[in-house]
């Protein structure tokens, strides 16, 4: 899959009232949260793109290869020299055996690679993975809809994990769940769950390329997971807007300069509910 990433990530607010009489106070939009969430979603979206890339890679090398790895396969971000490790292997005995280490650069560059890294690091991540993935197993079925997996270690050691739903072979675009975890550095102990989950999943089939809307309209803020939605298939669907109950969110490109510019637009439901209602996936 060709994952792309924005050029620009700019993120304004809008107050749009529906009646007559105007709003004289601020906008009550929280840009604070919904900035903190898309520069997370960029991240993860980043992230993704290593993580296909370098497992195209992987696939097209020996067949023996794929028999030592496990679920337990994660991406580290060096930033200090401008790469990505990209890792895949298994846990045995509680131990994290990598079976394949690549390096991708900046250019896109993917190149295997013997470097060892700290193997107490490294059984950290693949633990928090299995720790993880054990919590999101409790809210959607092993077997069912496919997630992909995002892990980061932040520099008191600890984890972080986010499990959200794939593209699926099928050609569905999945939204309304998200496993968001904190792990200790041992990755064996989930210490805060924020995740969300409706009531069901829900998807939109990626082509025709077409607008549609994720209708969040129970929460007051788009979520973490909405927005890497909007970000991670903006190339899938002509727009796609957040719909949640007090405010509509959406990305849109200059046709001119390439860049993408997040447009948060307030509702004033209470008088005038918008007259353009969510397509119902």
């Amino acid at each position: 899959m060709k994952i792309l990433t924005i050029a620009l990530l700019i993120t304004i607010s809008i107050s749009v009232g529906f009646g007559q009489e105007k709003k004289t106070a601020g906008p009550d939009f929280d840009v604070v949260d919904f900035n903190k969430k898309a520069e997370i979603a960029q991240w993860l979206v980043e992230y993704d793109n290593v993580a296909w890339k370098t497992t195209d890679v992987l696939v097209a090398q020996d067949k023996a290869e794929l028999t030592k790895l496990g679920p337990e396969w994660f991406c580290i971000e060096d930033k200090g020299k401008g790469l990505w490790h990209a890792l895949y292997g298994r846990i045995e005995n509680g131990t994290y055996n990598v079976a394949v280490h690549y390096l991708m650069d900046a250019a896109g560059k993917i190149t295997k690679t013997s470097e060892k890294l700290d193997q107490k690091m490294l059984d950290g991540y693949a633990t928090a993975l299995a720790t993880a993935r054990v919590r999101l197993e409790t809210k959607i079925p092993k077997g069912s809809v496919k997630f992909n997996q995002y892990i980061r270690r932040d520099s008191d050691g600890t984890f972080e994990v986010w499990m959200l739903p794939a593209f699926q072979t099928n050609g569905v675009a999945v939204f309304g769940g998200e496993g968001i975890y904190r792990l200790n550095a041992a990755g064996d102990k989930i210490t805060s769950d924020s995740s969300y989950f409706q009531p069901a999943l829900r998807g939109f089939q990626a082509t025709p390329p077409r607008e549609i809307w994720l209708n969040y309209s129970e929460l007051n803020k788009p979520t973490l997971g909405s927005i890497f939605f909007v970000l991670y298939y903006k190339e899938y669907f002509t727009k796609i807007f957040i719909d949640n109950a007090k405010s509509t969110s959406t990305l849109i490109k200059d046709p001119k300069s390439g860049e993408y510019m997040w447009v948060n637009i307030e509702k004033n439901l209470p008088e005038h509910p918008p007259a353009v209602k969510p397509e119902k996936p």
